[in-house]
């Protein structure tokens, strides 16, 4: 019988009410919460210095004290890995609370992914936690448990560990668990797979409902929705997700290694996508361990320059500030945002923001000593001098760094609802079948000046390519005018590269992945010969001078990149705009190429923003309007003055202090 798993959380702040929507939504058989992300180590790693009592979600016990009834009512399990940092702690709380409620419920912990006692290499760790597979928590549902609490799990084992134990999956059964991980990666940020975050998101959406993954006894499934929620289910929300966070064509995961590159993606009705063909290896020898560390004290200012002259006040506003610094801090990193237009019509129009960000590993020189020498500029510098809100104290911030370890040292346990704790073994290392999958084509780095090559998909994918189109004829050719014919016989239009094309990005500690793809064929063949690591460099600055893999994924008509180093020490620590780096992808999409005219929709009358024009109307399906690039005079400009060793960037860090909501850690697992 075909198991249907469902998402009600996607990071620690996501929305509150979705655990009873989705049990009051419409039949489930397992309710997952992923809260954890590398950020989300941090806060739980300062919670536990306040309160060694502490250290999980605290937002589940609020959740399930409106909703724990009602699941076990309604015979659904429910599997978390809110206990974060102390499993055992929560579990002890929600039995407390079921109590307390009148509420008989069986509740199982998932423990041993904490290494603080582990020599990883690390000095002065926060918090050090290896991720874990999911067959501690089959162990607990085929013992009985209507609750399972884990710790540190790989988000997908979730859904690998529900699977295995509702279908009786053996260790080998690679093809079946990586279907499980496909699923778990698409469902396991929430909103982001029913059109969160989607560069085709339709006018209307609403508030999207959270996804389900019907998973059948092979490992394939149907991701989709309950009925009537917002949002949608079709290939691009779908393919997006699968994109997310993402390397290379092998998915790692404890349970089973997913080859990206053998997912089909295809319509299975209204909001209903099937993830089939998906094929799977060994996990690799080691596993995954995340380690936070308190990197140092921060502090930020956002000065608002308005009207003439915006470099000069730049200019003026840095000089002064250095001249008025007591002790320098450790780091000092500004970034101008050209945001200014001329002759504009309103103040905030005629604007720039000018942001500074400094680090230094006393608190006292990022505090009062930084944030008053910026406050006595107010009557001593540029004209109109005005800050967003006036700096306050410095605040800590953490640093993550992943580490791969031995198996051996990560003792994985269940403690069962009776109280019995059983070792869970890790799946011993072996080799791929015979035979049974090539090597994907491998992730190049783009200094390279060498043709890029597109290669026949069987090489790529391991399978036959009779079903892989080429309309184009291009494959085995190299890349560029001389193998690929660009213009279709119409000529190029120059448009932003999303009228064509979705994104999406993310990040893993200091790097970023930037997804690509396509929604015809067609396009794909010219996405996957434009759209080199070179080209990635010239659209994307930033990007210029760092390490970056491309991997190609035609069974998803895309391409990931996968960018080193772009975000510094990860989102804590980070300085650039955006420090987990979600809107990379969409930049990506605003930068203006020359696009053969036979793959865009012809340019409407009304159409004012090529980026926008889509009917909301009509369906996300359909490619959007387009227009011509905007004139010179109309696109903001932005001027990046970094200081002369640091990243030329700017962000605005969560607090750690507080139970955070979604606007405060902005981060998905």
């Amino acid at each position: 019988m075909t198991l249907r798993i469902a998402n009600a959380s996607g990071f620690y702040g996501d929305r509150f009410s979705a655990v009873r929507e989705m049990l009051t939504g419409g039949p489930l058989d397992v309710l997952t919460g992923d809260y954890l992300a590398e950020l989300t180590m941090l806060i739980l790693g300062r919670d536990r210095l306040k309160d060694p009592a502490t250290g999980y979600a605290k937002t589940f016990l609020r959740q399930m004290e409106e909703t724990l009834g009602l699941a076990v009512d309604k015979g659904v399990a429910v599997v978390t890995n809110a206990g974060g940092l102390n499993p055992a702690g929560l579990a002890e709380r929600l039995t407390e609370l079921a109590r307390r409620l009148g509420v008989e419920v069986r509740v199982a912990v998932v423990a041993g992914d904490d290494l603080m006692g582990a020599d990883l290499g690390v000095q002065r760790a926060l918090t050090a936690n290896a991720y874990l597979g999911g067959w501690g928590i089959a162990e607990a549902l085929r013992a009985g448990a209507q609750v399972v609490i884990a710790g540190r799990v790989a988000d997908a084992s979730l859904v690998t560990g529900p699977a295995a134990a509702h279908y009786g999956w053996a260790r080998d059964d690679f093809d079946a668990l990586a279907g499980a991980v496909a699923a778990g990666h698409v469902i396991e940020c929430g909103t982001q797979a029913t059109g969160g975050n989607y560069s085709f998101f339709p006018a209307t959406m609403g508030l999207p409902g959270f996804p389900i993954a019907e998973i059948e006894a092979d490992g394939s499934s149907v991701i989709t929705k309950h009925p009537g929620t917002g949002g949608l289910v079709d290939v691009g929300t779908v393919t997006a997700q699968l994109l997310y966070e993402v390397g290379g064509p092998r998915y790692l995961h404890p349970d089973a290694t997913l080859r990206l590159d053998t997912v089909r993606v295809a319509p299975a009705g209204p909001d209903r996508v099937a993830l089939t063909g998906v094929r799977g290896e060994p996990p690799p020898p080691t596993l995954k361990a995340g380690v936070t560390v308190l990197g140092g004290y921060r502090n930020d200012a956002t000065f608002i320059l308005t009207g003439l002259d915006i470099p000069a006040k730049a200019a003026l506003v840095r000089s002064q500030l250095a001249d008025s610094l007591r002790v320098p801090p450790g780091e000092i990193v500004w970034t101008l945002a050209r945001t200014d237009h001329a002759d504009a019509s309103t103040q905030e129009e005629a604007s720039a923001l000018l942001h500074v960000t400094v680090k230094d590993a006393d608190p006292a020189v990022v505090g009062r000593s930084f944030s008053g020498a910026a406050v006595e500029l107010a009557l001593a510098g540029y004209p109109g001098f005005t800050m967003t809100s006036p700096p306050g104290d410095g605040t800590p911030f953490g640093v993550f760094r992943s580490v791969l370890v031995d198996p051996e040292l990560v003792r994985q346990t269940v403690t069962l609802p009776d109280g019995t704790t059983l070792d869970i073994p890790h799946t011993p290392p072996q080799d791929p079948a015979p035979g049974s999958l090539q090597d994907p084509v491998p992730g190049r780095e783009s200094r390279s000046q060498d043709p890029v090559w597109i290669r026949d998909p069987h090489v790529i994918m391991g399978q036959d390519s009779g079903d892989f189109p080429d309309p184009n004829g291009i494959l085995g050719k190299p890349a560029g005018a001389a193998g690929l014919d660009t213009a279709g016989g119409g000529g190029t239009r120059r448009v932003p590269l999303g009228v064509l094309v979705g994104a999406r990005s993310g990040d893993k500690g200091g790097s970023a992945n930037i997804g690509v793809w396509a929604r015809s064929d067609d396009a794909f063949a010219w996405l996957v010969a434009f759209l080199t690591t070179d080209r990635l460099r010239d659209l994307l600055p930033e990007t210029a001078e760092l390490p970056i893999e491309r991997h190609e994924l035609p069974h998803l008509r895309a391409v990931n990149f996968v960018v080193d180093g772009l975000l510094g020490e990860g989102v804590s620590a980070g300085t650039r705009f955006d420090p987990q780096g979600k809107g990379l992808g969409e930049w990506l999409r605003s930068r203006y190429a020359d696009i053969p005219a036979h793959l865009l929709p012809e340019p409407t009358a009304t159409s004012a923003d090529p980026a926008t024009s889509a009917d909301p109307a009509t369906s996300v399906d359909t490619e959007p309007s387009v227009d011509t690039e905007p004139s010179a005079d109309t696109e903001p400009s932005a001027d990046i003055e970094p200081s002369a060793d640091t990243e030329p960037s700017a962000d605005t860090e969560p607090s750690a202090d507080t139970e955070p909501s979604g606007a405060a850690t902005g981060e998905t697992s």
